[in-house]
């Protein structure tokens, strides 16, 4: 994996998504920045964060992640694997469906994916240091330069959907604490149904991740 950091960036995500596009960028690939102005979060909204913070995108050849893994939920997939690197590590971080970190019923960051051609972008917002108010920070310490590497070398190996999703359904279970927004309307988790692909059954439909 070749890592690029960058101190200001409008957004890491835009940014490698072009370059992949354009075809400047051969993945493996990852770039990570200081600072981050214009930020993209859930459902196109921005994600604002202040410096220190996590702010990281990385592309993947889409032939190297497992089969079984449904495209829909590549960022649970992903969302998974860094919520394993990060309690290995000692945190007590939660996932919210289909892709949100959270500490003490609190956002601490997000992740969004995109497929460019047969690439897949993933890219990752975590308040390590500072966050607004409605929000909260890692609750362990590591600087955005140790959780990049770490999680780039964490990534070396994929294991299947079968052993991402067996632990990801635990999971589920705190993610009925929330509601999500669904097509305007601001739906309880408590009854969403958890499919094996990913997506969830709500209010008599079946929706995919919300990015």
């Amino acid at each position: 994996m070749e890592i690029h950091f960058i101190d200001s960036i409008g957004s890491t995500h835009q940014w490698l998504c072009e370059a992949i596009k354009n075809g400047d960028i051969v993945p493996p690939f990852a770039l990570y920045a200081g600072k981050q102005t214009q930020g993209v979060g859930t459902r196109g909204n921005e994600w604002k964060s202040g410096d220190g913070n996590l702010y990281l995108s990385f592309a993947l050849l889409a032939s190297v992640i497992p089969d079984d893994v449904p495209q829909a939920s590549i960022s649970i997939y992903f969302s998974q694997l860094l919520l394993e690197f990060l309690r290995q590590r000692g945190s007590l971080v939660r996932l919210k469906w289909p892709n949100d970190f959270y500490l003490n019923h609190k956002k601490i960051g997000g992740m969004l994916t995109a497929k460019i051609k047969e690439n897949f972008v993933i890219s990752v917002g975590i308040n390590l240091r500072t966050s607004l108010k409605e929000y909260a920070t890692l609750d362990i310490a590591l600087t955005p330069k140790e959780l990049t590497e770490g999680f780039m070398e964490y990534t070396k190996i994929f294991p299947s959907w079968k052993q991402i999703f067996s632990k990801y359904k635990l999971e589920f279970e705190f993610s009925q604490n929330f509601g999500v927004h669904i097509e305007g309307k601001y739906l309880s988790l408590k009854e969403a149904k958890l499919c094996p692909d990913g997506s969830i059954e709500i209010n008599n439909k079946k929706v995919y991740s919300l990015r």
